[in-house]
């Protein structure tokens, strides 16, 4: 489907403009940067007027948080589907690997650049709320770690919150890398190393 196809219409219906400006938002943001977007280049390949814009968002600061968060929920939404196959908290763990792979393995416009969230917030000043969003959603998949090894490791609490912080570092690593490379291979290479230390617990 062509690109303004796709974002002006779905199903023979007309999305909404707040759809279609996210939508605009995440494909520019992630390309192009932040900074480098402008409010001009959203609404024009979002299809709409300025004012639908300020309409649906307070300024391009509250875009880029409501960006930050829909990136937070869709990395959710592949770990969710990715942990209804998983067989055991080992496989959870696994699944939290797994869910960065699929993030990684989608087209992109200008090829894989590492994580999203991760980007944007080198963009941002510090102490500004879009950091602290991804700041948090860095936590919780470290948490989501933590809590299948706790599962794993039933009496071993210390060893399950620091080995959730060693494979958090691998897999942020691996994220980091596999962007500057533009492919997934290391992160199918940080799944066998996880794979590995899992195997020696």
């Amino acid at each position: 489907m062509g690109e303004t196809e796709a974002h002006v219409r779905t199903g023979g219906r007309r999305r909404p403009a707040r759809q279609r400006l996210l939508e605009a938002a995440a494909r520019r943001f992630y390309a192009d940067g932040v900074a480098a977007t402008g409010i001009d280049t959203i609404t024009a390949e979002a299809g709409v007027a300025k004012m639908s814009l300020y309409n649906n968002f307070a300024s391009k600061a509250d875009l880029v948080r409501a960006y930050l968060d829909a990136r937070h929920e869709e990395w959710l939404g592949l770990y969710r589907a990715r942990l209804e196959h998983a067989d055991g908290p080992r496989e959870g763990v696994l699944a939290v690997f797994d869910a960065y792979a699929d993030h990684a393995a989608f087209t992109y416009e200008r090829g894989f650049r590492g994580c999203g969230l991760l980007n944007a917030a080198a963009e941002l000043p510090a102490g500004d709320e879009g950091r602290a969003m991804v700041r948090a959603h860095k936590e919780e998949v470290e948490r989501l770690i933590a809590g299948h090894l706790a599962e794993l490791l039933p009496g071993r609490a210390d060893e399950a919150r620091e080995t959730a912080e060693h494979l958090a570092f691998l897999l942020e690593g691996a994220m980091a890398r596999a962007g500057l490379e533009g492919d997934d291979e290391r992160l199918r290479r940080a799944r066998s190393l996880a794979v590995a230390l899992l195997d020696r617990l």
